[in-house]
């Protein structure tokens, strides 16, 4: 990278060229994005996540622009048409578009019109036509036929065939154009008409018109599903007359013969190249634009999903509910570990409810269960009616509906496999909407984000785009908690800044061979996990009741030596100085700035030292449906009812009620004020009231 590209960035992002350029340095040391924010404030000059990774994307931006050029610089140099001005004009550009459009006219084509007919010897007649100084252009043109042109029209077809192509690569026309796209294209969307009957999903976009700068992207990307399914036809186009006359101002000098001609290339060039070359242009741009906004929807959505609440460690019995196959029922300890499995069969045609009512008594008072999670699909409302009404329990036991998206891929993956070898998918879809209860973080990062069900049209977007978002979103959450190195599973661990899955699985290993961390310093004995690991991953590595207290902290370890300081400073041995928040007050941070360790760090370590190992996540909160409505024919318009946050996309949110459809809070009704975006009036799994307006 070079200082260009650090100021470029700078610009971009709106903050100093000394932090792009730390942050980089960083970047080629290998440090992560979470480590970097974190323990690197002083180097940044205290920039977020989100800044340091928009940091690291620019810079892949530009490193791929200046391929780019080099491959470019290289093809015209081996054709020998590189002169210093062109290099020049290369060489100042920083935009991948203007890059290519200087490439245009030197790229190897093939067989087109123009070319055919320059290999005709056509070429000279193109630029006296073009010039538009000529005014027998018929008598000149004669002088060009031959056997391959034997008439006056082959001539001057070949001649604006050559135009055509110039006009095509002319940087200024391509610029005009794409100015007209900016401005005035519509995405006008129709139906195929053979598949009218088939496509009735898509029928609102059957003869569709709106402006590419005021489309939302969830009807963009509505559009291109219609696309791809082969239902609709579209097309993105700009005011074709104001196109037209740009360009005839720009190419036309008069209205002689030869201007006529040009006027007829300029028309052929337009309808026939540029149009379909930008409007493929706009269509990727305005796809990537549409893919980013719903990847960034499904970005914050899973970000909420992942921080949602935990119950933390309490003893689960997890009800997985189902009505002929019975509701399959595991306990859990406080370490998620399965003591026991089950079937009960309280629902219809069965009906057991007296035998599966004291087995789930039984197992309560057996196991200490202190909550009960129960799954929201199918027969959930019913099964959480039985468990409250039906079931004597020895002590307070909390009932909790929990979302099974994704359990079944997890149930039927090879994590659950080897972590339940013995056991079918219905025991594991059960273990696992337990563990949600218990930590949502934990067991999610082994389900395929994609599969949570939180998303907005994600199937649609570039995968790979989504895949890095979201392994970004649950990278930055694994380690903005932090995790019980001794508990953690090897997915969790693989998400640990500065591991990854080989490492994570060798922490598992050693664990298996030498029992629990005892302190941070032995994490440096696993297998491969060197220097530059160890400083990465072990401020996110917690272990409990470790000698040294602040091994369960996020203080990282090369800073241990400072917080020792300030103990011995004021006469308190390290245990002492933890437990006393007021003594921990008379410390002066200024006195403990060094070249590599400012007050940005030292604030971090004594806001720390508070609460050390402190989950920064709520903690979960009982919630219950109305009692009477469990079905769609129980709503009626103007009723007001409980409701948890399922989905949060552009176009509003959805709530479950408790009738196992859930239902849409357009944007326009979920504030008594225009609301730009839904996320900022509501969170996933948020607890609300809803009035029913409408029943669809």
């Amino acid at each position: 990278m070079t200082k260009t590209h650090h100021k470029l960035i700078a610009t971009q992002l709106n903050i100093s060229e000394k932090q792009v350029e730390n942050t980089i340095s960083l970047f080629e040391e290998k440090a992560t994005v979470p480590f970097i924010s974190r323990y690197r404030k002083e180097m940044t000059g205290g920039l977020d996540e989100v800044q340091i990774a928009d940091i690291k994307t620019l810079q892949e931006k530009y490193e791929e622009l200046e391929k780019r050029r080099e491959s470019i610089l290289t093809a015209i140099e081996k054709q020998g048409k590189l002169t210093e001005e062109l290099k020049k004009q290369i060489d100042a550009t920083y935009d991948l578009i203007e890059l290519e459009d200087l490439y245009l006219p030197y790229k190897i084509k093939r067989k087109t019109r123009a070319v055919k007919a320059k290999e005709k010897g056509l070429e000279p007649l193109a630029k006296i036509i073009f010039n538009q100084n000529i005014k027998d252009i018929e008598n000149e043109a004669l002088k060009y036929l031959n056997d391959e042109l034997e008439t006056l029209d082959d001539a001057l077809q070949g001649a604006r065939d050559i135009i055509a192509e110039e006009i095509n690569e002319s940087k200024k026309v391509r610029d005009a154009v794409r100015r007209e796209f900016k401005y005035t294209a519509t995405v006008k969307a129709s139906v195929v008409k053979t598949k009218k009957d088939e496509a009735i999903k898509f029928k609102d976009y059957f003869d569709f018109e709106e402006s590419l700068n005021k489309i939302p992207s969830h009807r963009l990307l509505a559009v291109f599903r219609g696309v791809n399914e082969g239902f609709l036809r579209v097309k993105i186009h700009p005011n074709e007359e104001k196109v037209l006359e740009k360009l005839d101002k720009i190419l036309l000098k008069g209205n002689g013969n030869a201007s006529a001609q040009v006027q007829d290339a300029i028309d052929d060039a337009y309808k026939r190249l540029l149009l379909p070359s930008i409007e493929n242009e706009f269509t990727k741009s305005a796809k990537e634009k549409a893919d980013q906004e719903a990847i960034k929807v499904f970005a914050d959505n899973l970000r909420q999903l992942l921080l949602s609440a935990p119950l933390g460690e309490k003893r689960i019995l997890a009800i997985d509910p189902a009505f002929r196959t019975g509701c399959k029922i595991v306990c859990l300890d406080e370490n998620g570990n399965l003591l026991q499995n089950d079937v009960i069969y309280p629902h219809p045609p069965q009906k057991d409810t007296f035998k599966s009512a004291s087995l789930i008594s039984e197992l309560t008072s057996k196991y200490n269960i202190e909550a009960i999670a129960i799954g929201n699909g199918t027969a959930s409302r019913e099964t959480e009616q039985f468990v409250k009404q039906k079931v004597r329990f020895e002590r307070d036991v909390d009932v909790f509906v929990v979302s099974e998206d994704g359990a079944s891929v997890y149930s039927a993956s090879k994590i659950a496999r080897e972590e339940f070898p013995n056991f079918d998918v219905t025991v594991r879809g059960a273990v696992s909407i337990g563990r949600r209860l218990a930590d949502p973080l934990a067991e999610l990062v082994k389900i395929d984000p994609k599969s949570i069900g939180v998303g907005q049209y994600q199937h649609d977007v570039d995968q790979k785009e989504l895949q890095k978002s979201l392994d970004t979103v649950v990278e930055s959450c694994v380690n903005a908690v932090g995790i019980d190195i001794n508990t953690a599973s090897k997915q969790l661990l693989t998400y640990v800044s500065g591991l990854g899955e080989g490492l994570a699985q060798n922490i598992v290993d050693y664990r298996k061979e030498n029992g629990a961390f005892k302190s941070r310093k032995e994490i440096s004995k696993v297998k491969r996990l060197g220097n530059k690991a160890f400083e990465q991953s072990a401020g996110f590595l917690r272990i409990r009741n470790a000698k040294n207290p602040l091994d369960n902290s996020a203080v990282h370890p090369e800073t241990y030596y400072i917080v020792k300081k300030m103990a011995k400073d004021i006469g308190l041995s390290l245990d002492e100085f933890l437990k006393d928040a007021e003594l921990r007050k008379k410390i002066k941070l200024q006195d403990y700035v060094t070249d590599k360790i400012g007050l940005p760090t030292l604030t971090d370590i004594m806001k720390e030292l508070e609460k050390p190992g402190r989950d920064p996540r709520e903690k979960a909160k009982v919630f219950e449906f109305a009692q009477n409505v469990t079905s769609v024919d129980d709503l009626h318009e103007g009723m007001i009812l409980p409701g948890i946050v399922t989905n949060i996309t552009n176009f509003g949110a959805f709530v479950d009620v408790g009738v196992k459809q859930d239902g849409l809070v357009h944007i326009s009704h979920l504030k008594n004020a225009y609301v730009k975006n839904p996320a900022d009036v509501v969170k996933l799994h948020q607890h609300v009231k809803v009035k029913v307006l409408s029943i669809g």
